[in-house]
């Protein structure tokens, strides 16, 4: 992370209160699982239809699987799937992820940075990973004590993140979304909360010009640190 960019941005004012994680790409490498997965799911459609789902999927990240799964079908098959089939689907798909992603390591420093920040703040995981699923992958990698609340789907993360606010009476600004995509940046954005997106040195960055990003968590923990 440029640590020294996000602390002009954020010098003078309050620490924040809270801070909201995304899951897969912020806490955990389990990205290309997710890419993995889908282009399983699709792989009997052919490659152009593989290649046009992972793009809406790499455009859409933090969107639940579902909605993404019952696009995809539409919009590159024609195929609008009935409640039963789109439920196998996502079957199939929490199948091929939920163990590999249990397993995946964790992002660079971010234990480090959980165990830092939680003394004085409270942290909150909002992803697009159906709830359920999510609870039990956190629980199972010894991550939960960390936070005080693990949200999924099919919740939109705009309404978690209001709940939250309100429940503990906290004001936006003094608030942290940290994301890895685009999805997380408006939820962020429409919610007046400060956003820090995660950009690994292999990505492409998808923020538009001026936002701050890091490149694993240790920079967040220099951050907190230094504030």
């Amino acid at each position: 992370m440029r640590v020294t960019s996000l602390r002009k941005r954020r010098s003078n004012v309050i620490p924040p209160q809270i801070i909201f994680f995304d899951f897969d790409g912020v806490l955990v490498e389990s990205v290309e699982i997710k890419n993995c997965a889908f282009r399983k799911l699709y792989a009997e459609h052919g490659e152009g239809v593989v290649e046009k789902v992972l793009a809406h999927h790499a455009e859409h990240g933090g969107i639940s699987r579902v909605e993404k799964i019952r696009h995809c079908h539409w919009a590159f098959l024609g195929i609008n799937l009935t409640h039963q089939d789109l439920t196998a689907l996502a079957d199939r798909f929490a199948d091929d992820v939920e163990e590999l992603v249990t397993a995946c390591p964790t992002v660079e420093g971010t234990m480090e940075m959980l165990a830092a920040v939680r003394k004085e703040r409270r942290l909150y995981i909002v992803s697009g990973t159906p709830e359920d699923e999510l609870q039990r992958i956190v629980a199972r990698r010894g991550m939960t004590a960390y936070f005080d609340g693990v949200f999924g789907s099919p919740r939109p993360k705009e309404e978690i993140v209001e709940t939250v606010l309100t429940h503990h009476g906290v004001e936006p600004g003094d608030t942290l979304f940290v994301g890895d995509a685009m999805t997380d940046y408006r939820a962020a954005r429409n919610k007046g909360v400060p956003f820090v997106g995660r950009v690994a040195a292999s990505w492409s960055n998808p923020f538009p010009s001026g936002t701050a990003v890091i490149s694993d968590m240790t920079g967040l923990a220099a951050f907190a640190d230094a504030e």
